[in-house]
């Protein structure tokens, strides 16, 4: 290694902090009716999330302290491993169905996502993968097809499940990761715009697809139906006004917002924090996009540069996703907002991502 390991970011380190304690208590705060009415325990949801955010910071500590070059080792069978569970999961009798998607496996109320996996070792592979061979990231088909062609491999049995927001999550940092290597605009173009076409005819492919997009332009022309989350989430932001409700004050936790603990959480942390609760908590992910880019530009190698922007590209991603989902300016779609919302596959993987990303902030020039 070119330089003494230093400490951690420590702006990176308290932006994590800050934005898993605002988690840990809008988790309680959004689930607690439903965890009463469902299980006579209000705690039910926070305790579980407790669970996984203690596994999780375990996870990020190991991972920072390791040495981030010793991932490049295992991201081949990282990536085998992801593609086996993703082909397991699919298995009628194994994969577990939730929320009418195939994407589980586990017993009762614990288990993993194969997908949230497969979106760090997608990254740990393509970075070792345009580290290896940058120089030829350039040529169409010797440099850009091979890694894209994994990617679409991995989306499309993702999409059998199927999972439309993981996939573009790992899709949307895959492609971040891929130009920073130094692909060309005009290849990555040609390539999008095939893409969009595939996109489209995905959309057309699934009736319920096509009736989100529809709802998305129009909530109201269907409010019980295709447009109801969005115009619930519009409901509780509307009402927080400047400086929320107040915490634990939501009203449409109560059985009005399905699932509030997850996809749509930061709806009810702008009800009951208002314009400002929801904008701290977006300024606090932009102050780790900015220290997770700020480490990829100083990393001491390709490797830990590329590792950097594909985590960097996946926390930024999955933010604009969700956030852009819940204020209406997008489709839905299922997907998690980073360290806030409960569940435990996202949360505990985020978390040695991060972690993984804080050790190469140890080795910056």
């Amino acid at each position: 290694m070119a330089k003494a390991r230093s400490a951690p970011d420590v702006w990176m380190i308290v932006s994590i902090a800050l934005i898993l304690t605002i988690g840990l208590v809008m988790v309680y705060s959004a689930s607690a009716v439903l965890a009463f009415h469902e299980f006579g325990d209000k705690f039910y949801y926070v305790k579980r999330q407790l669970i996984f955010a203690v596994l999780g910071v375990g996870a990020l500590i190991f991972t920072m302290n390791a040495n981030y070059l010793i991932w490049k080792n295992w991201a081949k069978a990282a990536l085998l491993i992801c593609f086996v569970l993703l082909i397991i999961v699919l298995i009628p009798g194994i994969g577990v169905v939730r929320g009418g998607a195939r994407s589980w496996l586990g017993i009762s109320s614990f288990g993993i996502q194969p997908s949230e996996f497969m979106k760090l070792a997608m990254i740990l592979f393509l970075a070792k993968w345009l580290s290896d061979k940058q120089q030829t990231i350039t040529h169409f088909t010797k440099g850009l097809l091979p890694p894209l062609g994994l990617v679409g491999l991995a989306f499309g049995l993702i999409m059998l499940q199927p999972d439309l927001g993981s996939g573009a999550v790992m899709v949307g940092a895959a492609l971040i990761l891929i130009f920073a290597a130094g692909a060309r605009i005009s290849h990555l173009a040609l390539l999008g715009s095939s893409g969009l076409l595939g996109l489209i005819a995905l959309v057309i492919a699934e009736p319920y697809r096509m009736k989100r997009i529809t709802g998305f332009l129009d909530p109201w022309a269907d409010p019980l139906g295709t447009g109801y989350q969005i115009i619930q989430s519009l409901y509780a932001i509307g009402p927080g006004g400047l400086v929320g409700l107040g915490l634990g004050m939501s009203r449409q936790k109560f059985s009005y917002l399905p699932e509030p603990q997850t996809d749509f959480i930061f709806s009810i942390i702008s009800e009951e924090l208002g314009f400002i609760g929801g904008s701290a908590l977006i300024l606090l992910f932009m102050v780790l996009v900015w220290r997770g880019v700020r480490t990829a530009i100083s990393a001491p190698d390709t490797f830990g540069s590329l590792l950097a922007v594909g985590i960097t590209g996946i926390i930024g991603v999955q933010v604009l996703i969700n956030i852009g989902v819940v204020i209406g300016a997008m489709p839905v779609t299922g997907i998690t907002l980073p360290l806030i919302s409960y569940g435990g596959s996202s949360l505990t993987l985020l978390l040695t991502a991060l972690g993984i990303l804080l050790n190469i902030s140890r080795y910056s020039r």
